[in-house]
């Protein structure tokens, strides 16, 4: 399976992008029924919202279709001119749930009101370009989105693949370690077996 270029590859932020575009890359994934909102519901996510409910709380998050929006909560790639992938990239404090989730948190001790520093939660691939590396390109374009809006550190919660082992795309949703290693952040903890916690921080 061919390796994606840098070439081939443009990342936007979601406000600059028709929300069909965004739906295209999260319909071919279970992110689809999720729309990433797992660390914005502060319920159960399935049992305390619909999926009409879920779709319309990220069109307004992203503000998909409105290029002068102040803000937006993620990035679209496109490959060849195709939606191809969605990473989710913000303020850590937009995501409720992750204030209470022990992986970010295991030995350590922040304040977690801090707004400047960020997340990146959530990455997608569309069925037809997984396995080619897009996600080395959506992790890099997180740090300069991040950085160019006043961020002073981004985090990430990503996956430690094993060789030999197998994971789901729906297990990967978080990211692989190695993208963002090699996008240039730094493990901080090590909390389970299979997650990592990762940070840049900007001059």
């Amino acid at each position: 399976m061919q390796v994606i270029e840098e070439t081939q590859v443009r990342v936007v932020p979601a406000n600059e992008v028709p929300w069909e575009d965004l739906q295209a890359v999260l319909g071919t994934a279970d992110a689809g029924q999720c729309q990433c909102q797992r660390f914005k519901i502060r319920g159960w996510i399935w049992r305390d919202s619909t999926l009409d409910e879920r779709m319309t709380r990220l069109q307004e998050q992203t503000a998909c279709g409105t290029p002068d929006a102040p803000s937006t909560s993620g990035l679209v790639a496109y490959v060849d001119g195709e939606p191809a992938g969605w990473v989710a990239v913000e303020p850590r404090t937009a995501y409720p749930k992750l204030r209470t989730s022990r992986i970010p948190w295991t030995d350590r001790n922040e304040d977690k009101d801090d707004e400047s520093v960020w997340s990146v939660t959530c990455m997608v691939v569309r069925k037809g370009f997984r396995g080619r590396g897009l996600t080395y390109h959506l992790a890099r374009a997180t740090v300069d989105h991040a950085r160019t809006r006043g961020a002073r550190a981004l985090e990430a919660y990503p996956m430690l693949t094993q060789p030999g082992k197998t994971i789901t795309w729906g297990e990967l949703h978080v990211g692989p370690h190695q993208a963002f290693e090699e996008a240039g952040f730094h493990q901080l903890t090590h909390p389970t077996l299979r997650r990592t916690v990762m940070r840049i921080d900007f001059p």
